[in-house]
């Protein structure tokens, strides 16, 4: 396997770093990097970090970095979590308030000590912080029951003072969304899969409209919901393909739908094979309403969809 590290790698311009990704060769993994510079998003981090845990540390192959920010690998953990030297020395500063460095979670004792010990970290306020809990700790509790993730989930995440955004990436390496999602409901391709996982109500572990107690099949539309209101991107990767949601305008009123393809987004089925699943999302704090006020929101449409899909069940029963 072979992945670049490119001068900029972030959700809006990801598309030339994944589709660089080669995925032959899977128990080996060379890695380069731009030479003069390298500025990426947490969620492009996760991803190189959980690749290189399929791989044994002696079968990594790292060229000697050049650029200037090589520091910021180094700091966020990357070499120390695929235990291969770096060559990189620096004097670590404290990290409250800026990042969460590269993190493995494995079970739900790991995941609730993270999110205790990540609020502190980036110095949000309790209104801010609620958002940031909710969208870790339930795509890290996707990954736990469902992904199949030998490795777990890998998580990391950075807070940007100019644009005053949290952005967050989660990847892991399990069985991928149209594998959990077809043990339900028929999904003939990645992106019909993930179309399927966006929609409210919808989830692997059952054909019951609105999930389980359990699992309502509504952890990722309100995550998505989230970097919509907040008008950030937000992005899955799996499989072969991507659905991106994209940028609100600030001069369009946010309406939230059912169907992710109904949101203003981008999406393609060309990628490599990403054999589990990659997740990132922005939030930019100035623009996050009281979570209360938009889980409200974001319920309606759940409810309604949800009842309009049982009527519609009943409907194709009557003429059978």
């Amino acid at each position: 396997m072979r992945l670049h590290l490119p001068n900029s790698a972030f959700l809006g311009n990801i598309d030339p770093f994944l589709l660089s990704f080669s995925p032959s060769y899977p128990a080996r993994l060379t890695l380069t990097a731009n030479k003069k510079w390298i500025s990426i998003h947490p969620a492009v981090l996760s991803l190189v970090a959980a690749l290189g845990l399929t791989v044994k540390p002696t079968r990594i192959s790292c060229e000697k970095l050049e650029a200037t920010s090589k520091h910021y690998l180094q700091r966020m953990g990357l070499f120390k979590l695929l235990r291969i030297p770096s060559g990189i020395t620096i004097k670590e500063h404290e990290p409250a308030g800026r990042f969460i460095p590269l993190t493995r979670i494995t079970n739900s004792g790991q995941l609730s000590r993270f999110i205790t010990e990540m609020i502190p970290l980036l110095h949000l306020e309790p209104r801010q912080a609620t958002p940031i809990k909710y969208v870790v700790s339930e795509l890290v509790r996707n990954v736990l029951e469902h992904a199949q993730a030998e490795h777990g989930a890998i998580v990391s995440a950075q807070y940007y003072t100019k644009s005053n955004t949290i952005r967050i990436g989660i990847a892991d390496t399990g069985v991928g969304i149209k594998a959990t999602i077809t043990q339900s409901y028929p999904a003939s391709t990645h992106l019909e899969a993930i179309r399927l996982a966006l929609t409210p109500g919808i989830t692997g572990t059952t054909r019951r409209e609105g999930g389980t107690e359990f699992n309502a099949g509504a952890g990722l539309f309100v995550i998505k919901s989230i970097a919509k209101v907040s008008r950030d991107f937000f992005l899955i990767y799996s499989g072969n393909a991507l659905y991106k949601a994209l940028k609100n305008p600030a001069t369009k009123q946010v309406q939230l739908y059912a169907d992710p393809f109904r949101d203003r987004h981008s999406a393609r089925e060309d990628l490599p094979f990403w054999p589990g699943t990659v997740v990132g999302i922005d939030i930019t704090v100035d623009n996050t309403p009281e979570f209360t006020s938009l889980l409200d929101s974001i319920w309606d449409v759940y409810i309604k969809t949800i009842r309009e899909r049982k009527k519609e069940r009943y409907r194709r029963a009557q003429f059978r």
